[in-house]
């Protein structure tokens, strides 16, 4: 088929949809169609659309369906599409979940925002993670404790190292935060914490090379969002053995699974320091949540989106 995978316009190509849509468009060349991604639809022919983003890509969904009707569409849920355009804005977002011949979304407990009439359309597909290149090795200099993401509010970005101060002195625990800050007031933020937290340092947005080689000498990773659609840098952390520590909300349990012992309530900080404190003092912790994201791992694997995504497209066609 001629696939044109629409994917709006970011403040950096490696927001979480841009890098989604990427691996699509591998995992559907390497099924044999011809993918084409943009920003907006243009008007040309295709077999399929496959639209990130409820919300913005609602514009791009009403053009093709006028103009190709008998055309599918798959749309993949976003977080802000099912965790606030839904709520906030729910004239475009549920007009594009109207639209869609196939809803997609990321985490396992989706289901209970999207209305009862399109559940029959939705189904799950768990992003995948690449093994890393070389065996994780944590520091041994300090108890790392990665965060991984772009610095925006709904990432709630900072609460790792507000937690990071609430640890005793001789705590040895090291918050390293990767990611591009949205907006000037978040970077100022970001360097104003590292002014006065010795043990938060945030390097900015860096390669994906760096953010597994921040993965393998992580003793373990943070995720504090308010909400998320299910987050990609979940399935990296659990494929590369590394404990999370992940805001207990729908996003999170939906991928990690509702009795994962790494939850903190989402904006606590004091919880998330006493996970802090286990993690760095109580071997037998860590070993739960590691045994724990193993059974998950599975998930995560290429080969498994790769059969998703081709049930999807066989479906289609019945």
């Amino acid at each position: 088929m001629r696939i044109v995978l629409i994917t709006p316009e970011g403040p950096t190509s490696r927001t979480g949809n841009r890098v989604a849509a990427s691996r699509w468009a591998s995992i559907l060349r390497r099924l044999g169609h011809r993918v084409r991604i943009a920003a907006d639809y243009d008007g040309r022919p295709a077999d399929l659309m496959v639209a990130v983003h409820a919300w913005r890509s609602a514009a791009a969904i009403e053009r093709f369906k006028a103009k190709f009707p008998e055309c599918p569409v798959v749309l993949q849920l976003s977080g802000t599409d099912i965790y606030h355009y839904i709520d906030s804005d729910p004239v475009p977002t549920l007009r594009s979940m109207e639209l869609a011949d196939r809803l997609v979304a990321l985490n396992d407990l989706a289901w209970r925002v999207v209305p009862k009439r399109l559940r029959a359309r939705l189904c799950v597909i768990h992003q995948s993670a690449a093994t890393l290149p070389h065996p994780r090795r944590p520091s041994a200099r300090a108890v790392v404790v990665s965060v991984i993401g772009h610095l925006r509010d709904v990432k709630d970005p900072l609460r790792a190292a507000e937690a990071a101060r609430r640890l005793p002195a001789t705590s040895r625990i090291r918050i390293e935060q990767v990611g591009r800050a949205y907006t000037p007031a978040w970077a100022a933020a970001a360097r104003a914490e590292m002014e006065v937290n010795p043990r938060y340092f945030w390097r900015g947005d860096v390669p994906a090379a760096a953010v597994r080689r921040l993965l393998a000498r992580s003793h373990a990773m943070v995720i504090s969002s308010l909400s998320e659609g299910g987050a990609n840098v979940i399935s990296e952390a659990a494929v590369a053995g590394v404990p999370v520590l992940a805001s207990r909300m729908d996003g999170n349990v939906g991928l990690l699974g509702a009795d994962y012992p790494g939850y903190f309530p989402v904006g606590d900080t004091e919880a998330l320091a006493r996970l802090l404190q286990r993690l760095e003092n109580e071997p037998r912790f860590a070993a739960r949540l590691g045994k724990a994201l193993a059974r998950r791992a599975p998930l995560f694997r290429p080969a498994l989106e790769i059969v998703a995504w081709r049930r999807l497209l066989a479906g289609l066609r019945r």
